[in-house]
């Protein structure tokens, strides 16, 4: 049972292996619209079943609006099959999350224009940023694989001065850009380049307050977590100010919290662990280990002199 959710938000979680048998089902809700993932291939008969208890439960708690929903399968070798059920989806579409506007985009691929195990994420950074005791500096930050820039608007939102995106993917910035223009934002830069070759534009915009860092776990071609992390890492000491904090973000079930640490101590021994920031509830995994993982870590204050 769930009720009619106002935010975008995850409803059911099957990856997270509490529920037996329903391991390869996910239902999200982008507001009117909900989506159901499945990541492997489901009988005609088995989505026309989920289909009427979706039918049933929106009879009850959707306020005579007709039910919008969608069905993706997503198979190995990037297979995704996506589908309109029933309803229809606005266009533009835009979400909600704790008062701030997204696009979203749930026909196109496998990413929807905001990833909702990051929802906590992103309050750790509003939250942040809108307690800085630096704020009469102006609180400069930096978004590494910015994708469509949430971290941004959560930053400039609590009022952060500045904020450098950059992302290999123009189409994603380009909606980052809308996603600013919709909350009436300004402060942001979007550079639509290799992050790996810019570190001259990205040192020259520095030092940083804060640092976000959330790549692809593996991507062909722009970045592989076992690879390509330490390179990042090496970097983060010149780049964040005295007491400027980093947030080190992985979604490989296959790499536990041990990865980052064990790379932070031997490349940033100054850098200091501070947290995990828990996921959402509705994200919950038999083994935390396997889910998203985001640390904050936190560079030494300047030495006394």
């Amino acid at each position: 049972q769930f009720e009619a959710p106002t935010d975008a938000c995850r409803i059911f979680h099957g990856r997270g292996g509490r529920y037996p048998g329903c391991e390869h089902l996910v239902l999200d809700a982008f507001p009117p619209v909900l989506l159901l993932t499945s990541f492997q291939p489901l009988s005609d008969e088995a989505v026309a079943t989920i289909g009427q208890a979706l039918e049933a439960r929106w009879a009850q708690i959707g306020n005579g609006q007709a039910l919008n929903w969608v069905f993706q399968t997503r198979q190995p070798g990037n297979q995704i099959d996506t589908r309109l059920m029933a309803g229809s989806i606005p266009e533009p579409h835009t979400v909600t999350e704790a008062g701030m506007k997204f696009r979203a985009h749930v026909l196109r691929g496998q990413n929807h224009g905001l990833f909702l195990d990051m929802a906590e994420g992103r309050r750790w950074v509003y939250e942040h940023v809108a307690n800085h005791p630096e704020h009469r500096h102006g609180i400069k930050v930096l978004n590494l694989f910015a994708y469509t820039c949430a971290f941004s608007v959560s930053a400039l939102q609590a009022g952060a001065r500045q904020v450098l995106n950059m992302d290999m993917a123009q189409g994603a910035l380009a909606t980052g850009q809308q996603n600013h223009q919709l909350n009436d934002l300004s402060g942001a830069s979007f550079l639509a380049h290799d992050i790996f070759s810019s570190w001259g534009k990205i040192t020259r915009g520095g030092p940083y307050h804060l640092i976000v860092i959330d790549p692809p776990s593996y991507q062909k071609g722009s970045f592989i977590a076992t690879k390509d992390y330490a390179k990042l890492m090496r970097r983060l000491p010149d780049l964040l100010r005295p007491g400027g904090h980093v947030l080190l973000c992985l979604n490989a079930p296959e790499l536990g919290t041990a990865f980052l640490k064990d790379q932070m101590a031997e490349i940033a021994p100054a850098l200091q662990f501070v947290e995990r920031v828990a996921n959402p509830a509705a994200f919950a995994d038999v083994d935390e280990e396997r889910s998203l993982k985001v640390l904050v870590y936190r560079a030494p204050e300047m030495p006394a002199a």
